[in-house]
């Protein structure tokens, strides 16, 4: 290998890299700088003041909306106050008076609004979308990021910049009054990544969005809005629970954060002295030891948890002093600039502290596009904010939906359609009085009968109707309907309808659908069948009706723990891509099929890796699928068959030859065609002439691999400071490991290294990253879409596919991750659900040749479309001769197929056989460095898949490979065939 520091000969090279980057940026930068010094010094010192002041637009009263723009209208014009805040009202009117005060106002006015589940939160005539914990149900963190770039579109149409979302308190107490299902759940690790997805959702389409509430309202007994609450908590338990999603937006660019109104006696101790006013928190803990510099918002000024203490304009100098930058509904302006000022003369405040506040807060203005807001267009906009909503809200419902319990074949369908002499179903609504969406679908789908109870019936009432149920009907649905969202006196559901629903139970096939917080389903836990829906709208009624009937399957898992029998994560997964069967079933003697066992038992005894899954299909039914060990070796985290592995080259096809196939097929991709007619920027190169098919085959010529990260490393081994950041920022915006994101103009460096690599001759096997690497650009160059993208779009999603996929941080929490290496050059941290390849790394964790992540059930469905030709389930995804041609045999000088790796022509014979000795000549697939594998033989329609971290701790660990123990297991699967 060439010495570590041989691309370090290279300094001009850097050097004007970063000079070209720095020019590029800079006039941006001085744009930015020239508008924030402009509108500084046009401002008197009152004004800078009043920069720091959010007021109330409107109000929901006994009497209806409240507008205050007369009076905001004033202190727009007499102070230049800094922004407003909208709550209730209707989208028309709110755009009209969101007109009139950017019209009056000497600066820009920043909009801002409490919508944590969408306009709708506040708007009438808008559809509210989903609450955060039934998010929190959902697997797939990129439903979330999509949440949020809608979130960001409605608030970008009715002409908002700023969203006070998401809450990132981890609801740790189910009796919250004022979180709870506010909150994604009680997990640290899934409300900080689903946190940062909300957050990118909203800031990539140019909203900025606020952590809250810093530094963690989840475990409160009390509503802050009525008394201040109080958290007896050490700073170390703080540490490692409620500061830990804040953390993580922290480092991932979240623009700004709110400060809650809590009592924490480890952080203040000061009498009544709240985190929001308390110098400890905000400045001590926020800004000095967690190094946030953003934006950050007081929560309501005017919420009694903090009022009642500090009264009038003295709260507005007291949350200054603490180091807060802007003030969210000030007692009174005029009031608050004399308090402050007065803060300034006796010497408890500094002008430069209001001035270095007013210059962020006018630099936030014109970073989110304030600084030339035009007025909001009120054409068609109910119609515009309602666009999209109800798709989302489908999504997010058939994603969500939880079945908890499963003790009755009865259903899981119940199938819809009722003939006369099927027997009777009885649909026993809990909570209305009239038919919902719900109650519609079982009169027409199941023709059932319908019976309505209310929480104000006495236990007398219900039990006369209750003996007519349990004797007529075979077949029970129950719904409880129409409770409240906060928990006190039991969510509003009486004792006797939970009476009632427990003893319909005891006698019928029983089916409890709970609509609403999942926190009430802890009255329902000893039911037989069990599935929390989390909210009680149409569209979920809707979904939980298709689930009841088998159209969908339940992929919800719970995001709070309700009960001992129902903890957080608790969820049963229906409908896998294949069916499972007995071994014998599919021709597979059971005993020998186990020796497998044995096999990967011996592997991590020797440590050959911590842990492993194991997956054997045949006939398009898995027959054998076993977890083992653990993540780590000293690890108390079993390895399941849900963990996700990364899959290293299987990435090569799985996604980028997939992609090929599927563009061949659409004749978008030409094989006999070159390398320039795809990568313009490659004619004039010595690439240009390169044959697509020779690529796949890895005889085009191209250098194996290139060691990008060695020029980006200083002589220590250190990553250079002018090239990474510890957090993301616009100009480092490439993650490559936890707190290191490099340069985002590096990526065409590397490129650029690429092109000007050695070329080999192309009469010569020498298997490539580079070849991949390239094939990746050319399906996103004639799709127009990423990688990642494209196979998500037409496979992994269409399939119904969950794991698979790129980026797993984005969509998975850590648990689910089985990690990599500590690596000792480079990243030097232990990697988890980063790539371990750091070439792939570097270009964002997608890349043509590794960055796939997924769990063996993903594996499996893609393998099966390829075994039966293309389809699946139905759909077909790629022709039949394009795969015949891919999988065959394509090369006089390698065993290679396009793309895909195949058995040595001559592994019958060899002593060393590869991948095992019975393999057919028309077995394909692939091996991956970090200790994966995935083979189909047609000849037995067999799939065999192996997934482990053999590279974790140490990626020297060869001992997988010396061992033989794919090969091995492999082998033990085809002498199992009777």
């Amino acid at each position: 290998m060439d010495d570590i520091r041989n691309l370090m000969g290279k300094p001009l090279l850097l050097f004007l890299g970063i000079i070209i980057f720095c020019y590029s940026s800079f006039s941006q930068i001085s744009a930015d700088q020239h508008w924030t010094d402009s509108v500084f010094n046009s401002l008197t010192d009152d004004q800078r003041i009043a920069q720091l002041m959010i007021l109330r637009v409107s109000e929901k009263t006994a009497n209806g909306v409240l507008y205050y723009e007369q009076q905001v209208g004033e202190a727009v014009k007499k102070y230049n106050i800094g922004a407003v805040l909208l709550f209730q009202g209707g989208p028309v009117r709110q755009a009209r008076t969101v007109n009139y005060l950017q019209g009056l106002a000497q600066t820009p006015l920043m909009v801002c609004i409490d919508a944590e589940w969408g306009l709708g939160m506040r708007f009438d005539s808008i559809i509210p979308l989903n609450h955060q914990l039934m998010l929190g149900a959902v697997q797939d963190a990129s439903i979330v990021y999509r949440y949020g770039q809608l979130v960001g579109r409605q608030l970008k149409r009715a002409g908002i910049q700023v969203n006070y979302a998401p809450v990132v308190d981890i609801n740790n107490n189910p009796d919250n009054p004022v979180i709870n299902d506010r909150s994604f759940g009680e997990n640290k690790y899934k409300v900080a990544l689903y946190g940062v997805q909300y957050m990118k959702g909203l800031q990539d389409v140019g909203v900025l969005a606020t952590a809250k509430h810093f530094p963690g309202h989840g475990d409160v007994a009390v509503d802050s809005h009525v008394d201040l609450p109080v958290i007896h908590k050490s700073m170390e338990q703080l540490d490692s629970l409620e500061l830990y999603p804040f953390k993580e937006m922290f480092k991932e660019g979240v623009g700004s954060v709110m400060i809650a109104h809590l009592y924490i006696p480890a952080i203040d101790s000061a009498p009544n002295r709240a985190t929001s006013i308390s110098r400890n928190n905000v400045t001590a803990l926020l800004r000095d030891k967690l190094g946030y510099q953003g934006l950050s918002f007081t929560d309501a000024l005017d919420m009694q948890g903090v009022a009642k203490f500090f009264p009038g304009g003295e709260i507005a100098v007291q949350s200054l002093i603490a180091g807060n930058d802007m003030l969210c509904l000030p007692h009174d302006v005029s009031e608050t600039i004399l308090k402050v000022k007065q803060a300034i003369s006796g010497g408890m405040l500094r002008w430069e502290d209001i001035y270095s506040k007013c210059r962020k807060v006018l630099a936030v203005k014109f970073k989110y596009g304030i600084a030339g807001v035009k007025p909001v267009d009120t054409t068609n906009i109910t119609n515009d904010l309602n666009k999209d909503v109800n798709g989302m809200k489908r999504l997010v419902a058939e994603n969500a939906i939880t079945l908890l319990s499963r003790q009755d074949n009865h259903f899981y369908p119940l199938p819809a359609n009722k003939k006369n002499n099927d027997p009777a179903i009885a649909y026993v609504a809990m909570g209305i009085s009239s038919d919902n969406a719900f109650a519609k679908r079982m009169r027409k789908d199941y023709k059932a009968d319908v019976f309505y109870f209310n929480y104000k019936q006495d236990s007398a009432s219900m039990l006369s109707t209750l003996e007519l149920i349990r004797k007529r009907y075979n077949s029970i649905v129950v719904g409880v309907h129409n409770y409240a969202r906060f928990p006190a006196n039991n969510f509003g559901i009486s004792r006797a309808a939970i009476s009632l629903v427990q003893q319909l139970q005891q006698d019928a096939a029983c089916i409890v659908f709970v609509f609403g917080n999942p926190y009430a389903t802890r009255y329902f836990c000893g039911s037989k069948n069990l599935v929390a829906c989390y909210e009680d709208d149409e569209i979920t009624q809707d979904a939980a009706i298709d689930f009841l009937e088998g159209r969908i399957t339940s992929k919800g898992k719970l995001p709070v723990t309700v009960c001992d029998q129902f903890r957080f994560g608790s969820g049963i997964i229906s409908g896998r891509s294949l069916p499972t069967a007995d071994p014998p079933d599919v021709g597979f003697d059971a005993v020998k099929l186990n020796l497998v066992d044995s096999i990967i038992a011996d592997a991590i005894e020797k440590k050959a890796m911590p842990g492993a899954v194991v997956l054997v299909a045949k006939g398009g039914k898995i027959a054998y699928q076993k977890a083992f060990g653990h993540f780590d070796y000293d690890s108390a985290e079993h390895v399941t068959t849900e963990t996700i592995y990364d899959l290293a080259s299987v990435t090569k096809i799985c996604a980028t030859t997939l992609a090929v196939m599927k563009l061949v097929d659409e004749k978008k991709i030409d094989l006999k065609k070159k390398l320039g007619e795809y990568l313009p920027r490659l004619r004039n190169t010595d690439k240009a002439g390169l044959l697509i098919e020779n690529i796949l085959l890895h005889q085009a010529g191209l250098a194996a691999w290139i060691p990008f990260y060695k020029e980006t490393i200083d002589i220590s081994g250190m990553p250079v400071p002018s090239l990474y950041s510890s957090f993301r920022k616009d100009s480092f915006s490439i993650r490559v490991a936890e707190n290191l994101f490099l340069r985002t103009a590096w990526r065409d460096t590397m490129y650029q290294r690429m092109v000007k690599s050695m070329l080999g001759p192309e009469d010569k096997y020498v298997y490539s990253d580079n070849d991949f690497i390239f094939l990746g650009q050319i399906v996103e160059a004639v799709s127009g879409l990423s990688l990642d993208e494209y196979v998500r779009q037409n496979f992994y999603e269409p399939m119904g596919l969950s794991s698979i996929g790129f980026r797993p941080r984005e969509r998975f929490t850590l648990d689910r991750i089985a990690p990599t290496e500590s690596e000792k050059q480079f990243r030097l941290q232990h990697l988890r659900g980063d790539v371990h390849d750091p070439g792939a790394a570097m270009f964002g964790g997608v890349a043509g040749h590794a960055g796939l992540f997924g769990n063996a059930f993903d594996l499996a469905a893609i393998l099966e479309m390829l075994l039966e030709g293309g389809k699946f389930k139905g759909r077909r995804y790629l022709e039949e001769g394009t795969i015949d041609l891919f999988t065959a045999y394509n090369s006089s000088i390698s065993r290679r197929g396009l793309g895909f790796d195949k058995p040595e022509k001559d592994h019958a014979t060899s002593l060393d056989p590869y991948p095992s000795k019975s393999a057919s000549p028309l077995t394909f697939g692939h091996t991956g460095f970090t200790g994966t594998c995935v083979w189909v033989d047609p000849k037995y329609s067999l799939i065999y898949i192996f997934l482990s971290n053999r590279v974790n701790p140490d990626g020297e660990n060869d001992k997988l490979l010396r061992m033989g123990v794919r090969g091995k297991i492999q082998e033990a699967v085809y002498n199992a065939i009777l």
